[in-house]
């Protein structure tokens, strides 16, 4: 029986997202080894979360650094005696160097609360209502140097129910991610998803789309 797959997860909050891998992992339901958890944030309540589930953690303060490329080469530094084979950005509040990416290409997974590549970057929600769409969820998408343009593997997809507030709207497509999140992680984990000259294949097959979900 293969090995789980080594994952890095890298925070800089609470660590929602963290907390669905833990207990996807306790459960049974996901087979991966949470080798470390990472934080830019020494005050991230993230940290607390994996240190009571006895997963290791780091930290190193981005503020100590006096640029980008300085950190993310810090950072490789402190995750190379953890060996990752899998990074989980898990509402990491860094935009990454070139040079990082390139070091873990095709193997840094992020999620974003939108319907790719519709609603890249901030305030989706709102911005979802304020266009009358029907359709909101989340995407997890392999890492590239394009902020939120990297290839797309896994869409969790809802309907938008008449009156609802921007924050009622984002609770639900965080319970949606929290479930998305782990599925993907863990069919990249086993090869079943692949990240293949800039394209996400998934079951020996390109995937120009990504596989949606309803909830």
């Amino acid at each position: 029986m293969a090995k789980p797959c080594k994952t890095a997860i890298l925070i800089s909050g609470s660590g929602t997202n963290l907390q669905a891998f833990i207990d996807a992992v306790a459960s049974g339901g996901l087979s991966l080894e949470l080798a470390v958890v990472f934080s830019n944030n020494p005050q991230a309540f993230g940290l607390e979360r994996a240190e009571k589930a006895g997963i290791p953690t780091a930290c190193i303060p981005h503020t100590d650094y006096p640029d980008r490329a300085t950190f993310d080469r810090a950072l490789i530094g402190e995750l190379e005696p953890f060996a990752p084979e899998l990074l989980i950005l898990a509402g990491y509040m860094r935009i990454l160097s070139p040079d990082f990416v390139a070091h873990y290409s095709g193997r840094i997974l992020n999620i974003h609360p939108a319907l790719l590549p519709l609603y890249p970057g901030l305030n989706t929600h709102q911005r979802v209502l304020d266009a009358g769409d029907k359709w909101h969820g989340s995407t997890v998408h392999f890492v590239t140097e394009e902020l939120d343009g990297g290839p797309r593997i896994l869409q969790g997809r809802l309907e938008v129910q008449p009156g609802e507030t921007a924050e009622e709207l984002a609770r639900r497509v965080q319970a949606v991610e929290h479930r998305i999140y782990p599925e993907a992680a863990a069919w990249v984990g086993s090869g079943r998803a692949k990240f293949l000259n800039g394209q996400c294949w998934i079951d020996g097959k390109l995937a120009e789309e990504p596989v949606i979900f309803d909830y």
